[in-house]
């Protein structure tokens, strides 16, 4: 018996070990109580389409691209940063701007899961794994090679290229699911560093107080990221580990319905709509947690031209119904709302920073700025409502600037800077419903119906969307209008995208970005 133990001994050791290298690459066997079925599905079914085989993957080097998604466009700003970014000098590294873009020889691929966002409303509707199902997803798409060259084709093509680092460029995504992210990655065995925009957005609104200094931090961002508390305990927690001793204050306030209008969902926007819907879903006369207060009406100062506010009478006055319709009355909705928040509380210290915890909230920087202004210098009966409650300029925070920061970091110490590529060459891609999955439900947009998008519940493993290139037929003319202005930079390379990239061949030059 000992003889037989002898001889077995070293396969039983040779095979420990092969299973170990599998599941050094493959993560945990699908029957593991906590690993989830849609990362089971990636680490294990071959006949999956989400399958990635790790043990294949390239070890990340300095000419890989760099993955970065979103929700939806808004993203882009963080992009945008990325690409304007300049702190150091180019080939030495050193920390000193030389008017050389840092990323500028980086390539990039982008990710809007345009079709199952807003990504804030997951946790109201109580499908937050839902939502973490759709961030694995998103991970595995930018490490995996699976795209399809538009909405109608039924075989994908499998040319991307695998990415090096990978940035989660959503606040709600960051909240809910960075902490499942980084698990994931570390099971495929792979290096491949994941920074998020949480740290990086709390760091930088703490950094504009003094230590000693006493004040409130407005966070504005989606309910989803508010309820996961994510930014508060954050810079709570940073507080104290960087000395900051002043009595700091934090106050919040969920964004429902901005980031929804600005990517133009038609639950919460229509432009071509008149008279209030039936299927509005944003702030309203009865809304309960987001109700439109009548007798804060001239503190809103909403513009009702060119149906900005729908509302069911010819006078504004005798409105009974009252929707928003335009991003700039969303954005005065809410910071009226927040400002009432702190004038509520009687021990309330002037609010002097305001967090923009979600990335499309950029767009409309000059629509905050404007609010700002108008509420600082609004008077009541001769006396200003708001003016002991805050600072006259009022810091904005984008967490995009210092998410470009810590990117460059994380990649000059790992020595996975590139010297030699183009940021032109950076691929920029979008979800759509698909299609050909029969049990999809899309409204007459072409987009998931709402109770479509968060009745689907997670474990449900199917191909709910394809990832296609950007071009005009999923992408509006007024995003795109918005692109130019807003992101010029990040607009070029769209466009260079668009008309070079071997990926959009087939495309109609008209349904093209130019």
């Amino acid at each position: 018996m000992k003889l037989i133990v002898k001889l077995l001994l070293p396969c039983l050791v040779f095979l420990s070990s092969c299973w170990g290298t599998a599941n050094k690459h493959q993560g945990k066997s699908s029957l593991d109580a906590d690993f989830s079925p849609i990362a089971a599905d990636i680490f294990t079914n071959p006949n999956s389409f989400y399958y990635i085989d790790f043990s294949k993957y390239d070890v990340p080097n300095s000419s890989m691209p760099i993955g970065i998604f979103d929700s939806g466009t808004g993203g882009l700003t963080v992009l945008d940063a990325l690409v304007r970014f300049d702190q150091n000098i180019n080939h030495g590294h050193e920390n000193k701007p030389d008017g050389l873009a840092d990323f500028k020889n980086e390539e990039f691929i982008y990710l809007a899961d345009q079709a199952n966002m807003p990504y804030g409303n997951y946790y109201s509707e109580n499908k937050s794994d839902l939502l973490i199902e759709h961030i694995i997803k998103d991970a595995q798409f930018l490490l995996g090679e699976k795209y399809y060259r538009s909405n109608l084709d039924k075989n994908y093509m499998s040319d991307k290229k695998r990415i090096k680092a990978l940035v989660i460029a959503c606040n709600t995504a960051t909240a809910y699911g960075q902490e499942e992210v980084d698990e994931f990655i570390e099971r495929t065995g792979i290096d491949v560093p994941v920074i998020g925009v949480i740290n990086a957005g709390a760091r930088g609104a703490l950094a504009s107080l003094g230590k000693e200094e006493n004040g409130a931090i407005g966070v504005f961002a989606t309910v989803g990221t508010i309820k996961s508390k994510g930014y508060e305990n954050t810079l709570l927690k940073m507080k104290q580990e960087l000395g900051y001793t002043g009595n700091l204050q934090i106050y919040n306030q969920g964004g429902h319905g901005v980031a929804e209008a600005v990517d133009e969902e038609p639950d919460f926007i229509s432009r071509s709509s008149t008279n209030p819907r039936k299927d509005y879903r944003g702030p309203s006369l009865d809304s309960g947690q987001f109700k439109i207060d009548k007798a804060l009406m001239d503190v809103y100062n909403f513009d009702f031209d060119q149906s900005k506010m729908l509302c069911d009478e010819k006078n504004m006055d005798d409105c009974q119904i009252l929707q928003i319709n335009s991003t700039d009355n969303y954005i005065r909705y809410h910071l009226v709302s927040l400002m009432e928040k702190i004038r509520a509380d009687k021990d309330a210290l002037p609010l002097k920073v305001l967090l923009l915890g979600c990335t499309h909230y950029p767009y409309l920087i000059s629509d905050i700025k404007k609010v700002l202004g108008e509420l600082y210098d609004y008077k009541r009966e001769g006396e200003y409502l708001y003016r002991k409650l805050m600072a006259k300029d009022v810091i904005l925070i984008d967490p995009a600037e210092f998410v470009a920061k810590e990117l460059y970091e994380v990649l000059d110490n790992k020595g996975l800077i590139s010297e030699e590529g183009s940021i032109t060459n950076s691929e920029f891609f979008i979800s759509v419903p698909n299609l050909d999955n029969k049990s999809v439900e899309v409204d007459e947009q072409g987009r998931f119906t709402y109770n479509y998008k968060y009745g689907r519940n997670a474990g449900e493993i199917q191909e709910y969307v394809k990832v296609v290139p950007f071009s005009r037929n999923n992408i509006s003319d007024d995003v795109i209008s918005r692109f130019k202005s807003s992101i010029p930079k990040t607009f070029e390379l769209i466009q260079s995208f668009n008309a070079k990239s071997k990926k959009v061949e087939g495309l109609p030059v008209t349904e093209r970005i130019k």
